[in-house]
């Protein structure tokens, strides 16, 4: 059984792997493109980004790979003269457990080590690219402001050329109330080797600007110049690509999928701790809304102090100041109240937005354990599902796949959302796509072992044993 695994596993997992791969760059090439990025860099984002399509790919690969290595045993006639032989299931699918088990283990490892840094790094490298500048493209008719303080047009640029026709150019590097306006016919454009600077020579034009005002001249001036040759050099340095250091990459703040699970765990137990403190600051704050016989307030619902009992007797407790005090102490009570509200409602906010972040964290912790499980649970539901399966091809072994990983990541995906805005407790939502998964693996283990296929339909054994029971009583 061991040796018809390895050949459909690797087949669909780099099947799976190709497809991942060509939706990324479908999605995302369009904005590497255009800026002049080295081959290098581009390869080593795909190598950071292949990482969470691994994490995607092994299970589905183990699903596939398990229910074609079953399938085919059905189709040769091969289970059925083991079964014949009197191998039973459990010796038959063991060696296919101990397989995703391995699976298991390199997955945890790769998901709470590798993946966070991997993400990581991808997250530093899409920022440098992001801040790239596009690279020089010129284009006839259309304004360039790619470079600093200078806005260029050109009627015509032939293909493939060197050649500028019908050239202006603004000129801004005095500021915009002294701009220079540069006129030519035609001009050729060259770079230098480095790629660094940008010779730009104009042919036939002229130069319009305003002269500052001097000690000959008090009032301001306005220069025009003919030229027959004008040469211009454009500074292009600021294009080529510009890697984060080392520095910087450490000072960058890791999020919750850029973090191992140590550090998951310190920030959740540090945010609950700092919840914690909040409460009990507000305790011990003179402008608590409870006192120590209260119950523990419930975040987003303070109970506040019972006023009914005390408002008749409030007039009788002003009655004999004078008017001139009794303001001041209405007045002193209303800030107080606004003080008190108002440091309920700041505490209410930052409370809920740590606990948020908790759950955010604890979700992150469950997903990397839960999706790492899902590859030996895939191969409990795989080997019974290819055993009932009639025909093991291939066109039905992938629709089945694709069937069941489908409910298990939309079940993962919703559990997720639901435990990160609080509805479910972080683990069962993480875990509740493997929880239905077992389940189903059980039922499909009863119904191989008791060769349920070969008997009566359910449906059909139970209406018979209601009609049966009704026709006994």
């Amino acid at each position: 059984m061991l040796s018809k695994l390895p050949g459909p596993f690797f087949g669909w997992l780099g099947v799976l792997m190709f497809l991942l791969l060509m939706q990324f760059l479908i999605r995302w090439l369009p904005e590497i493109a255009g800026k002049g990025i080295p081959l290098t860099v581009i390869i080593e984002l795909i190598a950071y980004n292949l990482a969470y399509m691994v994490v995607l790919a092994v299970p589905m690969a183990t699903l596939l790979a398990a229910l074609m290595a079953f399938g085919q045993l059905v189709e040769s006639k091969a289970y059925t003269v083991m079964k014949s032989s009197g191998i039973s299931f459990g010796q038959l699918v063991w060696p296919a457990l101990i397989v995703g088990a391995v699976l298991t283990g390199f997955m945890m490892y790769f998901n709470t080590v590798m993946l966070p840094e991997a993400n990581h790094r991808a997250r530093i490298l899409w920022s440098d690219i992001r801040a790239q500048q596009p690279g020089f493209d010129l284009r006839a008719g259309v304004f360039y402001d790619g470079i600093d303080d200078y806005s260029i047009l050109v009627r015509e640029r032939p293909q493939g050329s060197n050649q500028l026709q019908g050239v202006t150019i603004y000129d801004y590097t005095e500021g915009r109330r002294r701009q220079a306006v540069i006129r030519a016919s035609h001009g050729t454009l060259d770079a230098d080797s480095l790629g660094r600077e940008i010779t730009m020579v104009l042919y036939d034009g002229e130069m319009h600007r305003p002269m500052p005002r001097d000690a000959d001249h008090r009032e301001e001036r306005y220069e025009k110049i003919r030229f027959a040759q004008h040469t211009m050099r454009l500074d292009v340095s600021d294009f080529g690509f510009q890697r984060s250091d080392e520095d910087a990459e450490r000072r960058t703040s890791r999020t919750a999928r850029t973090m191992r699970i140590s550090g998951l765990q310190a920030a959740a137990d540090s945010l609950s701790r700092q919840v914690a403190d909040d409460v009990d600051d507000l305790r011990a704050s003179p402008h608590r809304p409870y006192n120590d016989r209260d119950e523990q307030p419930t975040w987003g619902v303070w109970p506040l102090p019972d006023t009914t009992a005390h408002a008749s007797e409030a007039p009788a407790l002003l009655r004999d100041l004078p008017s001139d005090q009794m303001s001041t102490v209405v007045d002193g009570a209303l800030q107080h109240a606004r003080s008190m509200q108002s440091q309920l409602r700041s505490t209410d906010r930052g409370t809920s937005w740590k606990e948020q972040r908790i759950r955010t964290y604890r979700v992150e912790i469950m997903k990397k354990y839960s999706i790492a499980v899902a590859c030996v649970v895939f191969i409990f539901i795989g080997a019974p599902l290819g055993l009932s399966i009639r025909r093991g091809g291939l066109g039905i072994s992938a629709a089945f796949a694709m069937g069941v990983f489908l409910f298990y990541w939309v079940s993962l995906v919703q559990g997720e959302k639901m435990s990160t805005r609080g509805t479910i407790e972080p683990w069962f939502g993480m875990w509740i796509a493997n929880l239905i998964m077992i389940a189903l693996g059980l039922w499909l283990v009863v119904y191989i072992v008791m060769d349920l296929r070969a008997t009566p339909a359910l449906r059909t054994r139970l209406w018979k044993w209601i009609r049966s029971f009704f026709g006994d009583t």
